[in-house]
């Protein structure tokens, strides 16, 4: 993680405890707390704490606070898809050991712009596939390439394994194993052009430069990010995963 990564990412959690605080004040006092919750209240969505998260909406030091909800209710993670018209068939929760399963299962087959390639995860990671998705990878997009991305490309959310190192020894359970990451290859643009990381991540020009900013990005909405900067074992994706102690690389 670079240190402009490092300090943002401080600057934003510090910012998230602080309205979170001032939330609560405002709510302890009463008279706060009906200016809050009232259908008519003049406080935006994306400033409410009170509101459900809105995937497209602009980013707040109060879209934390609502992603922490939204993650650790289903019903609000379905209903914040739902709404910005993510594309995440419901099925059964897969059960198979203490280990392995699939909590808040769905098919996802579409994000609020781009298309990705049929696969089943889980609500949690398709809610932060989402943001990242909206806020960094479609903006990105537009801003260096002059183009939107009409595909993600992946290798798989869900995977009953264990942990993998370069090594070649296996550790702890895999965030795979419960769907809590998915691996990105590559992006298809609306232009027509497409992009594998395995090929374009060091090749000079505006296309690296793109994957590195939305790979960057990707930090701020998943807590353990691993790319081809990490080791070889992830030199052709973008490890993307919810669960973790953060760290960015």
């Amino acid at each position: 993680m670079t240190k402009r990564t490092r300090r943002r990412r401080i600057l934003y959690l510090a910012a998230s405890l602080f309205f979170t605080l001032v939330a609560l004040l405002i709510v302890v006092g009463g008279g706060g707390w009906w200016v809050l919750s009232h259908p008519q209240t003049p406080v935006p969505p994306h400033w409410n704490p009170l509101r459900d998260l809105t995937v497209t909406a602009p980013v707040t030091p109060v879209t934390a606070y609502q992603l922490r909800r939204a993650l650790g209710d289903e019903a609000q993670c379905r209903a914040a898809l739902s709404a910005a018209e993510v594309v995440f068939e419901p099925m059964d929760e897969l059960v198979v050991d203490r280990n392995c399963g699939i909590a808040g299962r769905g098919l996802l087959s579409g994000l609020t712009t781009a298309r990705i390639e049929a696969v089943e995860t889980s609500c949690t990671t398709t809610l932060r596939l989402a943001l990242w998705e909206h806020h960094v990878v479609q903006p990105a997009a537009r801003e260096i390439l002059g183009t939107d991305v009409r595909t993600l490309r992946h290798v798989g959310s869900y995977n009953c394994r264990r942990m993998r190192t370069a090594q070649g020894q296996d550790s702890g359970w895999s965030s795979h194993a419960t769907a809590d990451a998915i691996d990105i290859i590559g992006l298809q643009l609306g232009d027509g052009r497409s992009l594998i990381l395995l090929t374009d991540w060091d090749t000079p020009g505006p296309e690296a430069a793109f994957l590195h900013r939305i790979g960057r990005g990707a930090c701020d909405w998943f807590r353990v990010v691993l790319g081809p900067d990490y080791n070889r074992l992830h030199a052709d994706h973008f490890h993307l995963q919810g669960p973790g102690w953060g760290f960015c690389r």
